[in-house]
């Protein structure tokens, strides 16, 4: 009975061990190809210069310096689910984006949030881009803000973007979040 038992123990043990061996497979597969230790010679360049592309969109954080980063606090007051969950954070793409004539800080862009009728939004980070380096990019927006007036110009949402200091310094950084351009216009995000 024992040895029966022992038996069944193992054999599950192998299943089960099997089982998850064919979950990662299926599940978590890997993106290199099995002869990609052959390649490296060829692909090294080929992903090199992927990575030197887009602005750094895919620069391998190895490659990038954060030792002069200030983070800020994170906030300490809670918000409820229902409030966060009122917000409607959308991809957009966008189509077009110009300097606000008589602002040193104002982009104007023309957006396809996935309805069929172009969005305006203006964002004050002139400082950070030029208007043409946006031009076909996939940002965050939040999309069910009010409209705001700025420069006689309605607003209708807000761009998301990541802003820190450096250390020891007055000086900001900020970055509009960009995402996959295989997102379409118009996909939400929960």
């Amino acid at each position: 009975m024992q040895s029966e038992m022992i038996v069944h123990i193992l054999k599950y043990r192998e299943f089960a061990l099997y089982a998850t061996w064919c979950m990662n497979v299926l599940l978590f597969p890997t993106m290199k190809s099995l002869d990609s230790d052959k390649k490296a010679g060829k692909s090294g360049a080929v992903e090199e210069a992927t990575a030197n592309d887009n602005n750094g969109f895919f620069k391998d954080n190895a490659k990038i310096d954060f030792s002069n980063v200030k983070v800020e606090p994170l906030f300490e007051e809670e918000v409820d689910f229902d409030t966060f969950s009122k917000s409607d954070f959308r991809a957009v793409k966008v189509k077009e984006c110009v300097a606000v004539p008589k602002s040193k800080k104002l982009l104007q862009f023309t957006l396809d949030d996935g309805t069929g009728t172009d969005r305006t939004i203006l964002s004050g980070i002139h400082s950070y881009y030029e208007p043409e380096e946006l031009v076909g990019k996939t940002l965050i927006a939040i999309t069910n803000l009010p409209p705001r007036k700025m420069m006689g110009i309605e607003s209708c949402g807000m761009l998301l973007s990541a802003v820190n200091n450096l250390k020891d310094s007055e000086d900001e950084e900020l970055h509009l979040l960009m995402v996959d351009n295989h997102i379409p216009a118009g996909a939400k995000l929960y």
